[in-house]
């Protein structure tokens, strides 16, 4: 709840994707013990040293703030969290670019929210998105591709880390990989390469670093159709001559940005049911998050 008592509800985050996620709201003012309505807060400080304030009282609340965002971060440690949608532009929950005000009150975009600064560096792999960036079609996506992801990777070995099982993960996950950098699918098949020389939780743990590291180096309709012009690949043998020049027409469309990625992606999984592709069947590629968020509707 904003400090005057109203709300910036999003419908997509609460209708649409709240179908499929489970939210856990933190609220750093109210759990602080802060009344509803209050005074608006600041930052000041440096962006190393922020310290918030009540724009009105100039009373500094910051020893305060620290000691409760130390305590709940701590207390977020059991829900296993798969990523983390802060408040655009506020000084406690704001991901960057929030005002700071100086010695002369002179405000300067350079600081970021308290609890989402500490959160960020307690949580270093977790996802982290601004709710005013997530309207934007591409970064949405994005986000929730990291999101959807993490959480398949930590359910993958929720009963037991094992070679074999990473091996499986890493080969659903292949093109998805590919499709955010050649170089870092390479690194990432190099280390599944080394699996049996390091011992389980070092394998898992540079592997989930990298993955995370992976999909948050963006991808475009580019290299995207790259992939898919390698997934034809697997049905040269299977689609005529017709087939194979509407699929690769498409593909090109998708390239120049004319068509949104469902109409190819759409094609592909048709001729993979029809074919059954075994290997393309278990790639994330096409399937990576339900169809009702329609994030790859968009050109």
């Amino acid at each position: 709840m904003r400090y005057d008592g109203g709300h910036k509800r999003d419908a997509f985050l609460v209708e649409t994707m709240g179908r499929f996620v489970e939210y856990l709201p933190v609220c750093p003012e109210l759990e602080c013990g802060f009344p509803v309505p209050r005074e608006p807060m600041r930052l000041s400080g440096t962006p190393d040293n922020p310290q918030i304030f009540g724009a009105a009282s100039k009373t500094n609340f910051t020893e305060l703030m620290n000691a409760w965002c130390r305590k709940k971060l701590h207390h977020l440690e059991q829900y296993d969290l798969s990523g983390y949608i802060c408040r655009k532009e506020s000084p406690s929950c704001g991901m960057d670019r929030i005002k700071m005000y100086g010695i002369y009150d002179t405000p300067a975009r350079v600081g970021v929210g308290i609890f989402t600064k500490m959160f960020m560096e307690h949580f270093p792999l977790v996802p982290v998105e601004e709710d005013g960036r997530l309207q934007d079609p591409s970064i949405r996506e994005m986000f929730i591709e990291r999101v959807f992801t993490l959480r398949r990777f930590r359910d993958s070995f929720r009963h037991g880390k094992t070679n074999s099982g990473l091996l499986k993960f890493h080969t659903d996950h292949k093109l998805l990989i590919l499709s955010h950098g050649r170089m870092q699918s390479r690194e990432m098949g190099n280390l599944i390469a080394q699996a049996k020389n390091l011992h389980i939780d070092e394998l898992y743990g540079r592997y989930q670093q990298l993955l995370l590291e992976t999909l948050a180096q963006r991808t475009t309709p580019a290299k995207r159709a790259d992939v898919m012009t390698h997934m034809m690949g697997h049905l040269r043998t299977y689609l005529t001559h017709e087939e194979k020049q509407e699929l690769t027409e498409l593909i090109d469309r998708y390239r120049n940005r004319i068509l949104p990625m469902v109409v190819p992606a759409t094609m592909f999984r048709h001729y993979i049911r029809k074919y059954k592709i075994t290997y393309l069947e278990r790639q994330t590629f096409l399937n990576l998050h339900p169809a009702e968020l329609m994030l790859r509707n968009h050109v």
